[in-house]
């Protein structure tokens, strides 16, 4: 089956998992969900991810992260940006996401990075997803 957004279909994965208290889930792999799930792991929203190789596209196996009350760490993640409106900023119109607390998650010209790399590096890009 052909999915449409594969980028909305992996962060519906990711928050089907966690309401779920899921320890794990495993998605369809493209660059783009590898360099996402490396984005949430430098951020420590998940904690750990693994490429599992097959005949076809790959597995993209994420291992998700709870506090030792058994609480989820991401508490919300939302798709900004979808192939029928792309949202994109420039390095001064970049959103804090809970004043802060949260991620946003950006594609610039430089690869995928968080709201404040971008910034740092003076960036703009396409605003592909909140997290918090």
């Amino acid at each position: 089956m052909s999915v449409s957004d594969p980028v909305a279909d992996f962060l519906t994965c990711v928050r089907n998992a966690i309401g779920a208290k899921h320890r794990k889930v495993d998605i369809p792999a493209s660059r783009l969900k590898v360099e996402l799930a490396k984005v949430l792991l430098r951020e420590r929203m998940i904690n750990n991810l693994k490429v599992i190789e097959d005949s076809k596209q790959g597995v993209l196996r994420i291992y998700l992260r709870y506090t030792e009350g058994d609480a989820n760490v991401i508490t919300g993640i939302r798709r900004m940006s979808t192939p029928g409106r792309r949202v994109y900023v420039d390095k001064t119109n970049i959103p804090r996401v809970m004043g802060g607390l949260g991620t946003s998650i950006l594609s610039t010209s430089r690869g995928v990075m968080t709201d404040r790399e971008a910034r740092a590096a003076g960036l703009g890009g396409e605003l592909i997803c909140q997290v918090w």
